[in-house]
């Protein structure tokens, strides 16, 4: 996979995971992550909200809202991965201190413990063999005016080549 290519991933917002994982709030939740699934045991450690200000590399000023939830991937007896319904509580108990906005771009902290806390976006929740499954990659760098170039690229080319040609292209 390219460097920069984010293909993979969907990077999801809060508010579209605890969507998906209303549908399903028995099911057991299981993040995979570097290619192998969150130890049944994990625990949700910390849920934390930021408002960002930036300037990017080509000086254009930058704002956003992010959530973060701590992953501790860990065995911890008996356990089996906690249900989607448990997820959602953990995040509902926080919103009651902390102001959670559903819209905010989503990132995973996780770690075992051991090594260092990796940084992760989510793809959009799976329901497959009894459980509901959330693909985390890793978050890589990105350079936003170059993004926001490509992003627009994507959609001349998808407008020129659709019926629309005039009055896109014109």
């Amino acid at each position: 996979m390219n460097a920069i290519d984010k293909t993979l991933s969907s990077d999801i917002s809060l508010g579209v995971l605890l969507e998906a994982l209303a549908a399903s709030p028995t099911l057991p939740l299981a993040f995979r992550y570097d290619t192998r699934l969150v130890k049944p045991g994990y625990h949700v450690t910390e849920v934390k909200t930021g408002q960002f200000s930036a300037l990017d590399c080509g000086a254009n000023p930058e704002a956003w809202a992010e959530i973060f939830v701590q992953l501790w991937d860990i065995e911890e007896c008996d356990r089996t991965h906690m249900p989607a319904g448990k997820f959602a509580a953990i995040i509902r108990k926080v919103s009651e201190h902390v102001q959670l906005d559903g819209s905010a771009k989503l990132t995973f902290e996780v770690s075992d413990g051991v090594q260092p806390m990796q940084l992760y976006c989510a793809s959009t929740p799976l329901v497959t063999d009894g459980a509901v499954y959330v693909e985390l990659f890793p978050r890589a760098a990105s350079c936003k005016p170059r993004d926001r170039w490509l992003a627009e690229q994507a959609q001349a080319v998808a407008c020129c080549g659709s019926a629309n040609t005039a009055k896109c292209c014109g």
